[in-house]
């Protein structure tokens, strides 16, 4: 079983979308931060194919944690591009935060701090030039909310987030990406040694496939598990994960008073 294959409708359309969000709210163009990653790498290059590198402004946010082989293939693809780019350190930024606080942080805790560190940083940018924050987050992550509420997904606009990761990766080899950054073993780079997949306990293509047949087709579990071969249990872990995050992607609750 595969998943839709990404034409170059799909390209358009997205690209498309890119163009008319900035147009509709006025702005002068987009921020977003660049990791050196797959997803942030393939929506800069969308970006800059929708608007011209002139209104793209690309912001590294390394930390101490962060890869020196990220940072460089960041800076790498803000040279290829020929986008205006920036490196902002955030440690300094976060330090604070252990002697400010009474209640000791977790390391979920600490890493989250640094995701919403980055998004403030990305929205003063925003907010001082007019521009949009673009999300770099794809529809695998979104589903099972891996990511950072208000954090990495506090964003304006997610070109990518109807793409599950493996459709991202062959959209990267459509667009020429460096294959170094397209064969590199996703991470947030949270924590030291920390990686997308052993956090999430499973591998990004059996995860795509689960995700496709529950959402986008909504097959039950046992369709699932029988269909690509996974333990029953996984389906179902999947799924409660699906469930349980689904705060994160949608509005805060509202309580809706009746009568009186």
């Amino acid at each position: 079983m595969d998943l839709p294959p990404v034409n170059e409708k799909v390209i358009y359309l997205i690209k498309k979308f890119i163009k008319d969000k900035v147009e509709e709210a006025r702005a002068r163009g987009v921020v977003l931060g660049l990791s050196g990653g797959i997803d942030s790498t393939v929506t800069a290059y969308l970006c800059k194919e929708a608007l011209g590198p002139d209104r793209v402004l690309g912001i590294i946010m390394p930390t101490r944690t962060t890869s020196p082989v990220d940072i460089k293939h960041a800076h790498m693809v803000a040279e290829i591009l020929g986008i205006e780019n920036e490196t902002i350190r955030i440690d300094p930024l976060i330090e604070p935060f252990k002697s400010l606080c009474y209640h000791r942080g977790t390391k979920l805790a600490m890493g989250n701090l640094k995701a919403r560190m980055r998004m403030i940083i990305l929205y003063y940018h925003s907010n001082s030039m007019n521009r949009l924050v673009v999300g770099t987050g794809n529809r695998t992550e979104l589903l099972v909310g891996y990511f950072t509420k208000y954090g990495d997904g506090g964003v304006d606009i997610l070109p990518i987030g109807c793409l599950y990761k493996g459709q991202v990766k062959l959209l990267a080899e459509k667009l020429k990406v460096p294959v170094e950054i397209i064969e590199k073993t996703p991470t947030a780079g949270l924590w030291y040694g920390q990686t997308d997949e052993e956090e999430l306990g499973i591998k990004y293509p059996i995860l795509d496939k689960i995700l496709y047949l529950m959402v986008d087709h909504g097959l039950d579990d046992q369709s699932i598990s029988e269909r690509i071969k996974v333990p029953i249990g996984e389906v179902k872990r999947i799924r409660k994960m699906v469930k349980n995050s689904s705060h994160k992607i949608n509005p805060p609750e509202i309580p809706i008073p009746k009568g009186g």
